[in-house]
């Protein structure tokens, strides 16, 4: 299997080289040459197969030969060892629970997994990684907590200061050690685009050896396909697929579950369920022409923070799997933006109807899901819950008027320490960084 850059200007790489190298030197994102077909008996018997061998199936070919498939188990199943259970919540709506990983979130199997990748790829190496990466809520706990302690590896994590709630935040600035968090004066796009720099930045890549973790690594992305088949393995009507919505900031997520649904997982219809930040949304209502793509926006602080994102760097992933032909897109993916008020509510009614207790990306996920059905009335779906509330306290305690019970392992996060470091929203304070912490540690 190789890869490829969207930007179409960058020689062809394969898993390992993808992995390691983060973001094409064109600054395009990698993308497979073809996309595998899972085999049909997976498909019909995937419900007498472990997610571990299922998981396997999927991501081998993208692997190939970089990892020994014995080894590759083992990242697999580490990766994935923590239930992902599909709930019902009403007679039409399931919820995917992603959160029952190590630091509550979604991104906690793909950043496992890129861990263990790098891990792999790194042994023998004279000289210390640098992942860096952009985060606009989870991704930096799972990021850190993935990648702590392992050996030839320093991790700097951006983001944007006061733009995420306050367990995010611990999660990622208490680690120490190889973990390094920079708060920046700005918003995610803002986090994003200085990470961006500084892969295309020769200067500092002669002397520091980068990577990133965001969702634009391979690594990162392609094993959050994992979830859309280990939820259709729960599903019991399997004579009619699932519409499938996902609440959509950066846009991995469902470009991973998209990328499933082409190798062959039955799913029926998905949609992107965004809040105030709807590029995407807009994208899809107007018809603008798939050759100039979205049009890029101011980011919006919202509830649901970890979807705050302007300029989604994962659509373009997208519009390849679709080879840039909009009737295709629009025919599989559709969009709600849905608001703050709308999102609140939600939280309350399912909570009183269902007795469901839904985090404030869920509750996008949900209402959004819950349009769509109601203009489709005979189809059923699942929404992706990928966060846990207890990781939004104050909002949550708020709007429901109940306190959250944290989980023990919350509670001695929040009684430590952070630690970052205040970093202006420019460039060269960050490259500035990187140069000194490089110079210290020789």
């Amino acid at each position: 299997m190789k890869y490829y850059s969207t930007n179409k200007q960058s020689l062809l790489v394969d898993f390992k080289e993808a992995t390691i190298r983060g973001q094409a030197p064109d600054k395009g994102l990698y993308f497979p040459e073809k996309i595998p077909q899972v085999k049909k008996e997976i498909i019909d018997g995937i419900e007498n197969l472990s997610n571990e061998e299922i998981a396997f199936n999927v991501i081998r070919p993208y692997v190939a030969e970089t990892i020994p498939e014995e080894r590759l188990f083992q990242i697999v199943s580490e990766a994935i060892n923590f239930p992902i259970p599909l709930v019902q919540v009403n007679s039409t709506i399931y919820s995917l629970e992603l959160f029952h990983g190590p630091t509550l979130a979604f991104k906690d199997v793909g950043a496992r997994f890129m861990s263990r990748c790098l891990g792999y790829f790194l042994k023998g190496e004279n000289r210390k990684v640098t992942v860096l990466v952009a985060t606009s809520g989870d991704t930096g706990g799972a990021v850190a907590n993935g990648f702590y302690n392992v050996e030839g590896v320093d991790v700097v994590i951006l983001y944007p200061s006061g733009k995420v709630s306050p367990v995010q935040e611990k999660q990622l600035t208490t680690l120490g050690k190889n973990i390094h968090a920079l708060e920046i004066e700005g918003s995610f796009d803002d986090c994003q685009q200085m990470v961006k720099q500084a892969f295309t930045d020769q200067e500092l890549n002669q002397k520091l050896f980068l990577t990133s973790a965001n969702s634009i690594n391979v690594a990162r992305w392609l094993p959050q396909q994992f979830y859309y088949f280990f939820g259709y393995k729960q599903w019991v009507d399997k004579d009619h697929p699932p519409v499938i919505c996902v609440p959509s900031g950066n846009f991995g997520n469902i470009c991973a579950g998209i990328l499933a649904n082409q190798s062959g997982l039955p799913v029926d219809h998905f949609i992107a369920a965004c809040n105030a930040n709807d590029v995407v949304t807009k994208y899809l209502e107007t018809s603008i022409p798939i050759a100039i793509g979205i049009k890029p926006q101011t980011t919006i602080p919202t509830l649901s923070n970890a979807m705050d994102v302007g300029n989604p760097s994962n659509f373009a992933r997208i519009l390849e799997i679709f080879h840039h032909q909009y009737p295709d897109l629009k025919n599989k993916l559709s969009s709600y933006s849905i608001s703050d008020d709308d999102t609140i509510a939600t939280i309350k009614e399912v909570l009183e109807q269902n007795n469901y207790l839904l985090d404030p990306h869920g509750a996008v996920g949900y209402l959004s899901l819950k349009k769509y059905l109601k203009a489709n009335p005979l189809t059923k779906g699942i929404f992706l819950e990928t966060a846990h509330p207890v990781k939004f306290p104050d909002a949550m305690e708020k709007i429901t008027g109940k306190r959250i019970e944290v989980p023990s392992s919350l509670t001695r996060i929040m009684s430590k320490e952070k630690k970052s470091i205040k970093v202006k929203n420019e460039y060269n304070e960050l490259k500035d960084y990187l140069l000194r912490k490089e110079v210290k540690e020789k």
